[in-house]
């Protein structure tokens, strides 16, 4: 791990390296309320129905929005509508991802259902492109068993006659729904940031600046904000450095790894001049404070991998607090 004092330049990487690349996946449940309009739309497709609503000019929307596009003011005139109705326009997709309606290829449409006056976009199962066209009539296929989401409507077929039976639903109306959210995509490093990465893999904490008069940030930018300059001169900082601001965690909340109270603090490393977020761990959360001073504690060397999270955490250091001017100009 990191050992050296600040303002250690880095001799090895006068070239830039060949950069990272690696998968990265975002996942969670997103829940909301859905407010009276959107409820009342939920709540009806979980009886296997879809409504819209009229509009001050006489249109019916479907889905139905909360306020009027023409008046902005709140729109209360529901609207019942078809289950059929016209693809206006369509898209293939060849190559479904994980989550999308389908594992085969399908395609997504914009539909006008009968009685409605903007289109619905869903997804239409067909075999091929050659099966779907603009004024193709569609007819929804419903799910087994509905819950008042829009996936109630499983996709829509080709057909002129529907085939909904509608349903007797129990229960409140809708009000809440949970949406799961998964994003994966690949993340190229830059040049700037493989550096700091394969520091840390190392052990070592790289920042960077334009020149030896430049600010030292840490994380590394590809480019100095101030005037767009390359930041290409990289330093070895401390893993030693000082609680500038902080924020004590009290309130649970889904996917936290730390029981409340713990704290989440800007650390700025000895020789940086951008402090980083971090935890501070290994004393009460009541007595971090500004200008304490803390040392990084990484984990086992065996769990590095290319990411920050090889520094488990900060913990006081024991060092006499810094003094307040020597961090003001951080804050």
């Amino acid at each position: 791990m990191n050992t050296s004092g600040p303002n250690t330049s880095v001799a090895d990487t006068d070239t830039a390296p060949d950069v990272l690349s690696a998968p990265l996946r975002v996942r969670f449940d997103y829940t909301r309320s859905v407010g009276p309009t959107i409820g009342r739309f939920l709540t009806e497709l979980r009886a296997r129905k879809v409504v819209g609503v009229r509009g001050s000019d006489g249109r019916v929307l479907v889905p139905p929005p909360e306020y009027d596009p023409v008046t902005a003011e709140p729109l209360t005139d529901f609207v019942d509508v078809s289950d059929v109705g016209t693809v206006e326009s369509w898209t293939w997709v060849r190559e479904p991802l994980p989550g999308q309606p389908f594992d085969r290829p399908f395609a997504y449409a914009l539909i006008r259902l009968d009685g409605a006056d903007s289109a619905l976009l869903h997804a239409v199962d067909v075999a091929e492109p050659a099966e779907i066209s603009t004024g193709l009539r569609v007819r929804a296929r419903w799910a087994d068993a509905t819950s008042g989401s829009i996936t109630d409507i499983v996709c829509f077929e080709p057909g002129d006659t529907s085939t909904a039976v509608p349903v007797e639903t129990a229960g409140e109306p809708v009000t809440v729904i949970v949406t799961p959210v998964d994003l994966a995509y690949a993340h190229t490093a830059s040049p700037q940031e493989t550096v700091y990465l394969r520091g840390l893999a190392e052990g070592k904490l790289i920042g960077a600046r334009t020149d030896a008069n430049g600010k030292v940030y840490f994380p590394p930018r590809g480019a100095n904000p101030t005037n767009g300059l390359p930041t290409d001169d990289y330093i070895e900082l401390s893993d030693r450095g000082t609680v500038t601001t902080f924020c004590i965690v009290n309130v649970p909340f889904l996917g936290q790894r730390i029981k409340p109270p713990y704290v989440a603090a800007y650390v700025l490393l000895d020789g940086a001049d951008i402090p980083v977020l971090h935890l501070v761990l290994g004393c009460d959360a009541s007595e971090v404070r500004m200008g304490m001073r803390v040392r990084a504690v990484w984990k086992p060397r065996e769990e590095w991998g290319f990411g920050l999270e090889n520094v488990d955490h900060f913990e006081p250091s024991g060092e006499p607090d810094a003094e307040y001017d020597t961090y003001k100009h951080h804050l």
